[in-house]
């Protein structure tokens, strides 16, 4: 049959029209409002792109700090004004606050609940648009609308007034915002009648407490499309008219413009962590050709083309909402820190430089993050099916971290630690980029630094955490300390750590095994044994053991905070990734599943958490809790268990009932939403996939679940294509009664990875009762 060129013309145009369609339906689904009470500092922050530096938000409450440096802070949907939009939003680092206003002027946001305090604002939610790359708000207290974008490191505003002699724009520079911590220094001044620069030094609570005297720098350049009326200066006591610049804390600026009705003012604002230079760089070279709205334009287009590497359809739009949401925010979290000329901030308050390739670009880039605790259950395992540069990014930042410090650093705020778990699983997730493929650095480097991070203790820092290493290789487990405290003697956290301890030697063994060091390999996969120390035969749950190899008195499996760090013994008893069949054994296959799922059956009353509490440890005394990480994996564990079909429920039923698409019901309800790693749970559960060790075998597996949606096509990091479909799926039919793998006949709940990553086509028959002869007779390998 031979087509004329006119019906190729027809018939591209249709393509174009259904992927742009497609794309464009994308961002529908993703709605950043779900989850916004008790919400994370970097979680609401709409006007930025993927991994993106500038993250522009409005803020509720940034202003009034985080005493504890994690609590939830910036945007609250119980809150019902602004006080402005801040530029910054990553773990530990928080800064640059604009905010329009109009009238008599004031210097000072003000109080949340407390009218006419200062220069914040009320807001009806009715007038607030928040999209991927973009969000909008109508201030109601003078009648202006504020708009914002972003390219990955320039922030844009448009603020549109109503006529008026007396329209002003703030600019908060050195003030406390979101996770900063307290002001050093800052400044900034008017260096000609449009443009205007200037940086903030922050000391942030992590930093103090783990990296002392270390800071968070953040420079900043910025272009107006109008010329102010008039400059003033703020400083912490006053305002001075006819002053263009300011120093010291409290330093900001105020313009003041004559508008028209409708009148926009446009702000594009170039950032760096490294100098103001590199902010200007950043925006001359990202920005300097776009406007507002064509920056909108490209922002948005780049979500369409991230989100839309993984395409869901299915009767039930909630779950898209859910899935898009969740991918949303696992894109979102974990920033670059690395300007366009390659520079990225050191520890010591030097400017490191990434390395070009062969074709002149930079191999990869600096970021900021929090740790990986638990990350390894979600956002790795995201990274790695379908956003791989983003994994090698993580990897790179490490090993320069490593490079600077001689240790790595979890998480990390320009290169300072900045990690509050202690336990620092890097080598863990670095082993798993191995495994997973992921081979684009040193790898003597890595695997250097992945054994140091097992075995070493001398010198050791300590934000680097695992203070407690020492005693952990002597002994095998970490001994309990009643003091709350870590050191080479032990750790009041003894119990969690051991059984982290005994996985991330597990990870690095596996590692070491590959690369052929098998005196490491003896050494390490020894010691990943050591969670059989303090596991307790006549209890059959672990239990933490003093320094003389005696079970700790007045043991209370419920009790958290003592032995166990944000959790408990029950929900810490299956904390045994690396062998799941070992921990199986010991318990009894019959009693462990019966005891897992009632588990699951009890905990479905609490929401599979804290319940309605608005509290991110609210479920930490519970018997299951989803919304912290040591549980994240033991919902998939009856794959190993002969139990596949209990997975398949209580996999659906998390996806269902843990999380939400109301602003207070998003994320279970304490919405501790780890830059990403409850969303991206999310992804990989709803698409029925999960690795139990986090990539961490020498030839990793994928254990499958129940699939939310009727068909899912993902587009893999190797360029290739998967496609999953669960035929006559539904909210009742949710067992898998029998499957196929590229035609094939299909009997195991699992598939070796690399082989899922060569593509296909897995196809799933749904039914509404359990088929419990599928996938029952061999399990997932467990210790390989």
């Amino acid at each position: 049959m031979r087509i004329g060129f006119k019906s190729i013309l027809i018939l591209l145009f249709l393509l174009i029209t259904t992927v742009t369609s497609f794309a464009q339906d994308l961002l529908k689904y993703v709605n950043p409002n779900i989850g916004t009470a008790h919400s994370r500092w970097f979680f609401y922050t709409p006007a930025a792109v993927p991994y993106g530096m500038a993250k522009l938000a409005p803020s509720t409450n940034g202003s009034y700090g985080n005493l504890q440096g994690w609590e939830a802070v910036g945007y609250d949907t119980r809150h019902n004004s602004i006080e402005g939009f801040v530029h910054f939003h990553e773990w530990q680092v928080g800064g640059i606050s604009f905010m329009p206003t109009a009238g008599t002027l004031k210097t000072v946001p003000g109080e949340l609940d407390k009218a006419g305090s200062g220069y914040r604002s009320t807001f009806d939610r009715k007038n607030e648009v928040a999209q991927p790359g973009y969000y909008s708000v109508i201030l109601d207290d003078f009648n202006i609308k504020a708009e914002l974008t972003a390219t990955k490191r320039v922030g844009f505003h448009r603020y549109t007034f109503p006529k008026s002699n007396s329209s002003r724009i703030i600019l908060s520079i050195g003030n406390v915002q979101g996770e900063s911590g307290p002001i050093t220094d800052a400044a900034v001044e008017m260096i000609d009648d449009v443009h205007f620069q200037g940086f903030v030094i922050t000391y942030p609570k992590y930093v103090k407490t783990y990296d002392e005297g270390g800071r968070v720098a953040m420079y900043f350049y910025g272009a107006l499309n109008k010329k102010p009326a008039e400059v003033g200066a703020i400083s912490k006591d006053a305002a001075v008219a006819n002053q263009k610049s300011a120093k010291g804390i409290g330093a900001g600026l105020y313009l003041n413009y004559q508008t028209s009705a409708n009148e926009s003012v446009e702000i594009k604002v170039g950032l760096s962590y490294a100098s103001i230079a590199n902010a200007k760089l950043n925006l001359e070279t990202e920005a300097q050709q776009l406007t507002f709205a064509s920056a909108k334009a490209a922002a948005q287009q780049e979500w369409k083309s991230e989100l839309g590497k993984l395409n869901v359809s299915g009767k039930v739009e909630a779950d898209k909402t859910k899935f898009y949401t969740g991918l949303y925010h696992a894109l979102l979290g974990r920033g670059i820190a690395s300007d366009v000329n390659g520079n990225f901030p050191r520890h010591d308050g030097s400017i490191g430089q990434l390395p070009k390739d062969a074709q002149g670009k930079f191999s990869y880039n600096f970021m900021n993050t929090d740790a990986i605790w638990g990350g390894f259950w979600n956002l790795t395992q995201l990274w790695a099916l379908s956003y791989p540069s983003h994994y090698s990014d993580f990897v790179h930042t490490q090993l320069e971290i490593y490079k600077e410090r001689g240790w790595f650093g979890d998480g990390i705020a320009n290169s300072n630690f900045v990690s509050g778990v202690g336990t620092n699983f890097v080598g863990l997730a670095i082993a798993g980029a191995y495994q997973a493929d992921i081979r684009d650095y040193d790898l003597n480097l890595a695997y250097k630094a992945v054994v140091g991070n097992e075995l070493g203790y001398q010198n050791r820092l300590v934000g680097s955490g695992k203070m407690d290493t020492k005693s952990f290789i002597s002994k095998g487990y970490v001994p309990y300390l009643d003091a709350d405290k870590t050191d080479s003697t032990g750790s009041h956290f003894s119990g969690s750590h051991t059984l982290e301890y005994s996985y991330s030697a597990f990870a690095a063994a596996q590692l070491a095994k590959k690369m052929g060091k098998n005196e490491d390999y003896q050494k390490l996969i020894q010691l990943s044994d050591g969670w059989r120390l303090i596991f307790d035969q006549s209890l059959k749950l672990v239990r933490p053991k003093t320094a003389d190899g005696k079970f700790i008195d007045q043991f209370n499996p419920l009790e958290a905070w003592r032995g166990f760090q944000e959790g408990n013994a029950t929900q810490y008893t299956f904390y045994v990734p690396q062998n799941p069949q070992g921990l199986i054994q010991q318990i009894g296959k019959t009693t462990f599943n019966e005891r897992l799922n009632n588990i699951f059956e009890t905990s479905q009353k609490n929401a599979f958490g804290g319940g309605k509490t608005i509290d991110a440890f609210a479920g930490i005394q519970s018997l299951y809790n989803h919304g912290n990480q040591p549980n994240l994996h033991i919902s998939w564990l009856f794959n190993y268990s002969a139990a596949p079909w209990l997975t398949q429920k209580w996999t659906r039923a998390i996806c269902d009932e843990f999380y939400g698409t109301e602003s207070i019901h998003g994320y279970g309800y304490g919405q501790d939403e780890d830059q990403g790693q409850l969303g991206s749970w999310y992804v990989m559960a709803s698409l029925g996939l999960f690795d139990v060790k986090g990539l961490t075998d020498a030839r990793p597996t994928i254990q499958i679940g129940s699939p939310m949606f009727d068909r899912s096509v993902v587009s893999l990091g190797n360029g290739k294509r998967l496609t999953i479909e669960a035929k006559n799926n539904s909210k009742s039919n949710i067992y898998v009664q029998s499957a196929t793998w590229n035609g094939k006949v299909l009997s195991k709940a699992w598939l070796y990875r690399d082989e899922l990553m060569k593509g296909g086509h897995l196809t799933l028959i749904m039914g509404n009762k359990p088929n419990k002869t599928w996938g029952v007779n061999i399990p997932p390998p467990s210790n390989q």
